[in-house]
């Protein structure tokens, strides 16, 4: 019998809060467990000299927390889905996703001004060449500069001066209570999601199944559904994390729909297309879309990746 459960997570606020509504999760379910949150640090916490590009980011906020797992110094990691890489493991699975928050993303402006009223005179702050792209194809003019840091630290630059607005996800500021430096938020038309932004994931140890028959009991299937659609799409493209690749599947009614798209670095080039089915269907929506936009351009824009 299992009498506590030790969850491992990076020290940041969001990163605790995430690991908090797990264990919340957790003792709705399970009020006799005990559970202790062990706090890790990762080589993205540490390393803050550097900006993030494709070559480093694999497991950069995950890898010591994924280790720490592997060694059964904790019995679950839990994790932003959007930071985990999408190659399977035999070692770790995930053993649940929590119903997803925001999947938006977020402009904020010291000045509350909007997106669209601003000038190349000013300077937005975004860690994500997705994002990046995304702003540029929407107006080449803008400055977007890189910014390192948590939530609360992007925050302060962009209140000091360092930049002028931000994109970030809707679902950290909500989570953190900071909607009030919100100036929009930003469609999915104008600004497509990264694949899994704003679900928690829940990893284990793969041979671990009584650990396995308790998480699993909080995992939202129309989540983990919607988020595994994203993320084998990107996969598909043979993008990672902080490629320039977007993706949002959702269900509405009796359908469930996949938007995705992949841009140039610079944003002058954007391929974006969709596919649907009936959510009863065994339809296979992540090839569906993947295929389509690799047959449009894609699969030349991907390979510029590797030398740009």
């Amino acid at each position: 019998m299992i009498n506590l459960i030790k969850i491992g997570t990076r020290s940041s606020k969001l990163a605790l809060y995430q690991a908090n509504l797990v264990r919340e999760n957790l003792k709705k379910k399970f009020p006799n467990i005990d559970y202790s949150i062990v706090e890790i640090k990762t080589k993205g916490d540490k390393i803050q000299d550097r900006n993030l590009d494709r070559s480093i980011d694999k497991g950069f906020f995950v890898k010591e927390i994924q280790d720490s797992l592997i060694e059964e110094k904790i019995d679950i990691a839990v994790h932003s889905l959007k930071d985990l890489p999408v190659e399977n493991s035999s070692i770790i699975k995930t053993s649940a996703i929590l119903e997803r928050g925001n999947h938006k993303d977020v402009f904020l402006s010291r000045s509350k001004k909007k997106l669209s009223e601003f000038t190349k005179n000013e300077i937005i702050g975004t860690s994500s060449l997705r994002r990046k792209a995304q702003l540029l194809n929407i107006n080449p003019n803008l400055t977007v500069k890189d910014i390192r840091g948590n939530v609360d630290t992007r925050i302060k630059k962009m209140i000091n001066g360092e930049y002028d607005g931000l994109v970030m996800a809707a679902a950290g500021i909500e989570r953190l209570g900071l909607e009030g430096y919100i100036s929009e938020y930003l469609d999915v038309e104008i600004m497509l999601n990264a694949p899994g932004q704003g679900a928690i994931a829940i990893e284990i140890n793969s041979d671990k199944s009584e650990i396995d028959k308790i998480i699993c009991k909080i995992n939202h299937e129309e989540t983990e559904r919607c988020t595994f659609l994203e993320r084998s799409f990107m996969d598909k493209l043979g993008g990672g994390c902080n490629s320039p690749i977007a993706a949002f599947s959702s269900v509405n009614g009796d359908k469930i729909c996949l938007i995705g798209a992949v841009l140039s670095l610079d944003g002058k080039v954007l391929i974006k297309d969709k596919a649907e089915a009936n959510k009863n269907e065994n339809v296979d929506l992540d090839n569906l879309l993947a295929n389509k936009i690799l047959e449009n351009g894609g699969k030349e824009l991907i390979k510029k990746f590797d030398f740009e």
